[in-house]
């Protein structure tokens, strides 16, 4: 799953706190980055169950920070991650 989280998102340790939670879920590898445009990419492989629980996560949860809105889009894993990081 890759999702692009729109809103007051960088500079408020937002990557931080997703890297946190898809801990906490766990199961998950990936990364979130901060992108050029101020929004935050983040991709997150493993079960979908969790993967969608990192997703509402960023939709609903307790964020840092002002989400406006998340879009995503799913594919299949490619692998490649250890754990998951903050690039």
């Amino acid at each position: 799953m890759t999702a692009w989280v729109r809103g007051q998102v960088q500079g408020v340790g937002f990557r931080w706190f997703t890297r946190a939670n898809a801990l906490r879920i766990g199961a998950l590898d990936g990364f979130a980055l901060n992108l050029g445009d101020g929004r935050v990419q983040v991709v997150a492989e493993g079960p979908r169950a969790r993967c969608e629980e990192l997703l509402e996560w960023l939709r609903d949860g307790d964020t840092p920070g002002q989400v406006a809105g998340v879009t995503e889009i799913w594919d299949v894993p490619r692998g490649g991650y250890d754990g998951f990081a903050i690039r």
